[in-house]
């Protein structure tokens, strides 16, 4: 039996680890988890917030909707819950292209390299 290296070992991130992925403020994780209610880490009995892949993506919709696409906290938390899987997708999408051009900008490098 072969060991699979491409999954993920880790089941739970720390509220710091998901700030550093998306590179926002602690802080502003906490806001939004008490003003998007699609947001909802596990909390152990310290109060120490466990976020899973499935809430990182959750994260990653409101970045988009906030962040990306520059709408108020209030009118992204109307658009979740009316149209959910729109947001989704669109969120997914704007991520592929992102990390499609840094593919595109770090082939670049080397091509230029090579000159």
């Amino acid at each position: 039996m072969a060991f699979n290296t491409e999954k993920k070992l880790k089941l739970y991130y720390s509220i710091k680890e998901v700030a550093d992925m998306l590179d926002v403020s602690p802080s502003m994780l906490r806001f939004w988890e008490k003003e998007i209610p699609i947001i909802k880490p596990k909390t152990t009995g310290n109060n120490v917030r466990q976020y899973t892949e499935a809430n990182i993506e959750d994260i990653k919709t409101v970045y988009n909707l906030v962040k990306v696409r520059g709408f108020k906290l209030s009118a992204a938390r109307k658009m979740l819950r009316e149209n959910r899987n729109n947001a989704d997708s669109k969120a997914r999408v704007l991520e592929t292209l992102i990390q499609v051009r840094e593919e595109l900008k770090t082939m670049k490098k080397s091509l230029d390299y090579l000159e």
